[in-house]
C-alpha cells in the first residue's frame, strides 16, 4: 500500500475533523437550531456550508477532467447528474435523519472518537442501515 495517500487521507479526516470540533458542528443542539426556522433559527450552519464551498469549489474545478490525483491515485468524482427518485428518497432519509438525531455521519465519527455513547449509538445505527440497505439493493437490483 503506497504510504502517501494513506497519510494524505488520514490527515484530511483529522484537518476535517478539527474543522467540525472548531465549527459547532459536532453539537447536535447547533445543527437541530439550524433545522428550526419557525424558532430561534440559528444560521451558523449556513455559514460553515457556505465556506466549506468556497473552500472546495476551486480545487474541484481545477482537478474536474483529470483521470489522476495529484498523489497519482486514480481520480472517482462522481459523473452522474440526474436526479432519480431513489436519490431523491435517499436523500429525504438522511435528512430527517440528521433533523431527528441533529448529527451527520461525519461530525458523529469526531463525538465517537470523543467517547460519546450517543454518537457510539448513532454510529452503529448507521451501519446496520448501510448493512440492511445493502442486503435490500442485492436482492432488488
Amino acid at each position: 500500500m503506497k504510504r502517501l495517500p494513506l497519510l494524505s487521507a488520514l490527515l484530511s479526516g483529522e484537518m476535517f475533523g478539527v474543522g467540525l470540533m472548531i465549527s459547532g458542528m459536532t453539537d447536535p443542539a447547533r445543527v437541530k437550531g439550524f433545522l428550526d426556522l419557525a424558532g430561534a433559527w440559528n444560521p451558523s450552519l449556513a455559514f460553515v456550508m457556505a465556506g466549506a464551498i468556497a473552500v472546495g469549489i476551486l480545487p474541484f474545478r481545477r482537478l474536474a477532467g483529470r483521470q489522476v490525483s495529484l498523489l497519482g491515485e486514480t481520480m472517482q468524482l462522481p459523473t452522474r447528474r440526474d436526479i432519480t427518485p431513489r436519490l431523491v428518497l435517499g436523500s429525504v432519509m438522511f435528512g430527517t435523519g440528521w433533523a431527528i438525531a441533529g448529527i451527520c455521519p461525519g461530525p458523529a465519527l469526531v463525538r465517537l472518537g470523543g467517547g460519546s455513547y450517543e454518537a457510539l449509538v448513532f454510529v452503529l445505527a448507521m451501519l446496520a442501515g448501510m448493512k440492511l440497505f445493502a442486503w435490500y439493493d442485492a436482492r432488488h437490483s
